[in-house]
């Protein structure tokens, strides 16, 4: 696979993954929910100030630190796939890598400017783009907007389980969005189907 075709299949990721989010920002309120599919797939729209899948670092230092490590881990990743694509890797495994690198790559963009260009979301209004004031955060502080919700399996621990029993539970609570997801299954792809690879 050349150059040109393994950016194509990144930007093309990465514009469904932002138009997806600017959909979800601009014409949904935080919390809000939309069902697809009964009981296993909703669309519920929730800003995350930390890492993957609704994981939270601390404060503002703490997101200022994830912020400027995703910058390193993906300029450093975009290099790796250039040297790569240059020793004519496996097409598989560039695709591997840039299901991974659009994803990161999508989450930059969230965290370094939609403090700047969106309003805030809230409970009872939908952002908007370019507000006169100006955006919620500065630059690197960004929320990323997450809105892809899963909830597989509920019900309630056995009684006989100690200090759970008769609690409701929920299999995979996190919402995520987009690139979470590229970077789950680029990841998942390489483990299963590119050991050989990594082995030489």
């Amino acid at each position: 696979m050349n150059r040109k075709k393994i950016t194509l299949i990144i930007v093309l990721l990465l514009v469904v993954d932002q138009v997806v989010k600017l959909l979800v920002k601009t014409h949904m309120t935080l919390d809000q929910s939309i069902t697809v599919f009964p009981n296993w797939f909703f669309i519920r729209f929730i800003e995350n100030p930390g890492a993957a899948f609704g994981f939270e670092l601390g404060g503002d230092h703490g997101k200022l630190i994830l912020s400027l490590f995703r910058i390193v881990a993906t300029c450093l990743l975009g290099y790796y796939i250039h040297v790569l694509i240059r020793k004519k890797a496996p097409t598989g495994v560039l695709v591997g890598f840039g299901l991974i690198f659009a994803g990161a790559l999508g989450n930059i963009l969230d965290s370094a400017f939609y403090g700047l260009l969106f309003s805030e979301s809230t409970l009872t209004s939908v952002a908007t783009f370019l507000p006169p004031g100006g955006g919620y955060a500065g630059f690197l502080h960004g929320k990323v907007v997450d809105m892809l919700y899963f909830p597989l399996f509920s019900g309630v621990y056995p009684q006989w389980i100690p200090g759970v029993g008769g609690e409701p539970f929920l299999f995979f609570s996190p919402i995520f969005n987009l690139a979470d997801s590229y970077i789950s299954v680029g990841i998942i792809y390489m483990l299963l189907f590119q050991r050989k690879f990594f082995s030489k």
